[in-house]
């Protein structure tokens, strides 16, 4: 088995290699995730990546490549580059404690149009409905609505990455999000996972990760393109 720091380096590459594995296209020896589900790509080899992300546009108008410290090489013929994302990858040190007093449910797939919305609300352009299927959701209800939510994405036998984390405007600043994170946090370390989770270099959400015990441990880029 790959080591968990090696996973680390190249995330997507290895959750398609395992745990979700039946999402994967393999192109050319490129690993990009079914579009339906989500349009991430990963490589080891970036001379390869031009062919394949020819092929991949035929399923879908945009996508990413994500990378540490790779710089994908493409076909300006066939796609463009609309923005190259500076992020980092954050990975669990300690979990202090958190005090949970919002009643957190799990969200099954009944749920998964109110968890679009909301995503929309918040963070509009790439979440997809079937997005859903990469793990579990956790929610918290307000007069029967949906106003918090944090999910789980890529995903192998060591690590599980924390994702899709975003409250109704309404219900900002109340700690929803703090409350979720703990516990998406201790879901994940039950099943004996490590958690991680991805950001932009720059987010005002790194203090609240860090004080979740989330420590700064590597960039972790995402190049945007879209179909010329």
């Amino acid at each position: 088995m790959i080591d968990l720091e090696h996973q680390l380096k190249n995330p997507v590459w290895h959750s398609l290699k395992e745990t979700h594995k039946d999402f994967s296209i393999a192109l050319d020896g490129v690993q990009f995730y079914n579009p339906e589900i989500c349009t991430f790509g990963a490589f080891f080899d970036d001379s390869k990546t031009a062919v394949a992300a020819n092929a991949y546009v035929k399923n879908t108008d945009n996508f990413f490549f994500v990378s540490e410290n790779q710089t994908p090489i493409i076909d300006d013929s066939k796609v463009v580059l609309e923005k190259k994302v500076d992020g980092c990858q954050m990975v669990l040190n300690k979990l202090p404690e958190v005090q949970i007093t919002e009643n957190i449910v799990l969200l099954d797939k009944s749920y998964i149009d109110e968890i679009y919305k909301l995503v929309w609300l918040v963070m509009p352009g790439y979440y997809k409905k079937r997005t859903f299927e990469m793990g579990k959701y956790f929610g918290i209800f307000k007069n029967d609505t949906l106003v918090s939510i944090a999910g789980q994405r890529m995903q192998t036998d060591l690590f599980i990455e924390i994702s899709a984390v975003v409250t109704h405007p309404d219900y900002t600043r109340k700690g929803l999000a703090k409350q979720l994170i703990a516990h998406n946090t201790n879901e994940i370390l039950k099943e004996n996972k490590k958690p991680i989770l991805h950001t932009n270099k720059g987010n005002l959400a790194i203090s609240l990760y860090e004080k979740l015990g989330f420590e700064l441990t590597r960039d972790m880029n995402w190049w945007f393109y879209r179909k010329k």
